[in-house]
């Protein structure tokens, strides 16, 4: 599920770079892995775990950001039986990392990758990230390999799992992918990723389910000051996106068959939450009527306008109570699905970036194979949703510091100045204090005034603070 991305183009100056910089130094961000965690990833890229079956005839592909590198899933579309089979690729993590080891010991101290505007923490060593454990073309390397049969609708009918050495043939990006594809170049194993994307996204509305296509923003420097845009994803990001979500709710099933298992859960959004998008809305002017749902709102958007783009970002907020859910011995939890995907759902497909997603991975294995997960994952189990949700924690941090850095730069030359805004939250036990979103550039930042503000009104407000080092943003009505 989607995370607020946020990129700097150009340079960072000074400033920015050492907000950022003092941001992880305050989170205790580590900048280098220990020379013991090193030693054994050099060591594990040399010499891993190498499983019995040999699939490095299927000619895989990824498609990735031009210049990723920490590659982990690949895939080989085709016709099959009247419908499709669907080959995914995951990178093996554990087919390097011993339990218990440094490596190991680490990957539970960092949990996630962090993503910065300026640089990313990895959860492992580049020598393994983003080489010998890396789907990487033209390298033969083990992985989880997934095999997933549809229907000519694209409706599960069977998944299998099970490890396979493999040899991706060639990294695309989404542009490229996109372009071959609405030309007409694309053979058939690329072509067919639209053909089970759109499928797939048919049966998404069908059972209820929500995909955000969030813009990436984008920070740009011009003429010694920054300006806000946004990326815009194509339809290629939601087709991938849409295998990746296949093979999750295939782990979940897999693990709830056989009785033990760790779930992304996610509760529904709560009233207050979605009133509160609503007021956002209404500052976006995007229209909204009462009797139109949150997901049919969220498909008529456009993420190639600003507005949309802004709005989008935000939604991004009713995904806040996501967590992990442990379950064993066929005690089956009492919730089990994602209200996103409407379905039971698993973190399985980044295990290079996320800590859960091997234990996800062993336990599916185990299930196909008829067999028990291994100890290691087992006496892991107890305390992953906890390590998950600090993980989860520390990168929702990341991310929000990162974004008031990132606009506070943008407006630090503008303060005094007046905008139109809309006050989309009040607190309530101090209603002169609330946050407010601005039409252009949509920003969003605390506002206080003497006297109670107005929720859900328009109003003209003054920026009265904008600093990259403090990370804040203030206003005043004007």
């Amino acid at each position: 599920m989607p995370r607020r991305h946020i990129r700097v183009h150009g340079a960072p100056e000074a400033p920015l770079r050492a907000a950022l910089a003092a941001l992880r130094t305050e989170l205790a961000v580590p900048e280098s892995f220990p020379p013991e965690v090193l030693a054994e990833a050099e060591s594990a890229a040399k010499a891993p775990a190498v499983p019995a079956h040999d699939a490095t005839d299927i000619p895989f592909f990824t498609v990735d950001p031009p210049t990723a590198r920490d590659l982990d899933q690949a895939m080989h579309l085709s016709r099959h039986d009247g419908g499709y089979r669907v080959r995914y690729a995951i990178a093996d993590v554990a087919a390097f990392v011993v339990p218990g080891g440094a490596l190991d010991s680490e990957a539970h101290h960092r949990v996630t990758t962090l993503y910065f505007p300026d640089e990313r923490i990895p959860l492992h060593p580049a020598v393994l990230s983003e080489g010998a454990a890396s789907l990487l073309p033209g390298q033969t390397c083990p992985a989880v390999l997934w095999t997933v049969d549809l229907d000519a609708e694209g409706r599960t009918r069977a998944a299998d799992v099970r490890r396979a050495l493999v040899r991706s043939r060639a990294k695309l990006d989404y542009a490229g992918v996109q372009q071959r594809i609405d030309d007409g170049t694309a053979e058939e194993p690329l072509a067919l990723l639209r053909e089970i994307g759109e499928a797939r996204e048919l049966l998404e509305v069908e059972r209820g389910g929500i995909s955000l296509n969030v813009p990436e923003q984008e920070i740009v420097e011009y003429d010694h000051t920054y300006r806000l845009g946004y990326r815009a994803p194509l339809p290629t990001d939601a087709w991938n996106a849409q295998i990746s979500l296949l093979t999750g709710m295939a782990a979940a099933e897999m693990m709830l068959a056989h009785g033990t298992g760790v779930l992304r859960t996610l509760p529904t959004a709560p009233d207050g939450a979605v009133a509160r998008l609503r007021r956002t809305a209404q500052a976006l002017r995007i229209e909204w009527p009462h009797h139109v749902s949150y997901a049919a709102l969220i498909r008529s958007l456009n993420p190639r306008r600003p507005r949309h783009a802004a709005f989008l970002q935000e939604c991004t907020t009713l995904l806040r109570g996501a967590g992990y859910t442990v379950f064993r011995d066929g005690a089956l939890p009492a919730a089990t699905t994602h209200a996103a995907v409407a379905a039971p759902y698993a973190h399985c497909t980044a295990p290079l970036r996320r800590l859960a997603d091997r234990y996800a991975s062993e336990i599916c294995l185990a299930a196909a194979a008829g067999e028990t997960p291994p100890d290691w994952v087992l006496i892991g189990l107890d305390t992953l949703p906890k390590e998950m949700a600090e993980g989860a924690r520390r990168a929702g941090t990341v991310e929000r510091e990162c974004v008031d850095i990132v606009e506070a730069a943008l407006l630090k030359d503008r303060v005094g100045e007046v905008f139109d805004g809309c006050v989309v939250e009040v607190e309530e036990h101090r209603p002169t204090v609330g946050r407010v979103v601005l039409q252009e550039p949509a920003v969003i930042g605390r506002i206080e005034d003497g006297t109670p503000l107005p929720l859900g009104e328009r109003l003209p407000v003054r920026l009265i603070e904008a600093d990259p080092g403090t990370a804040k943003i203030r206003f005043t009505p004007a």
